[in-house]
């Protein structure tokens, strides 16, 4: 999944309008403009289609986290330069306050099931023997299950 495709589904899934979103980035201290949210949520295949860096959506994250669970005292997180599935689903449990029950629930509304165990693993340090990476197929079907949970009428 690229960042962009995951941007889109949250916009749909929150509900969330330019203003929500240039707010976001603000939240993260990033200034961004309604041309380049409009060219981030194009389809991939639009002339008016601009990708969004891994720095960039990192940003929006963090922005998302302190929308949803309010700034955190004293200096804010640096953005990643680079991202990965892990990263993402990392802050998105972080933003919407999840336990590993709550997201083992989210996943089986996408038909997905995973025991705790192994649903640890994603969010254990890389160096860790532990460790597993997200695949795109499990952070899709958690967007799903999100979407399906916040818009009860999505088709599964």
């Amino acid at each position: 999944m690229t960042n962009n495709d995951i941007l889109r589904r949250l916009r749909y899934t929150f509900d969330l309008y330019n203003a929500t979103m240039i707010k976001i980035f603000a939240l993260a201290d990033l200034t961004v403009t309604d041309a380049q949210i409009n060219g981030w949520l194009k389809k991939d295949d639009d002339e008016a289609f601009i990708a969004i860096t891994d720095t960039e959506f990192a940003t929006f994250l963090n922005g998302f986290i302190n929308l949803k669970r309010g700034k955190r005292e004293g200096e804010q997180p640096l953005p990643e330069s680079q991202l990965n599935n892990n990263i993402v689903f990392q802050k998105l449990r972080i933003a919407l306050n999840l336990k590993s029950e709550d997201i083992i629930d989210i996943l089986l509304l996408a038909e997905l099931r995973f025991s705790k165990h192994e649903l640890g693993a994603f969010f254990r340090k890389p160096d860790n023997r532990h460790y597993r990476e997200c695949k795109d197929q499990v952070l899709r079907n958690f967007l799903k299950g999100i979407q399906m949970q916040l818009r009860p009428g999505t088709p599964k």
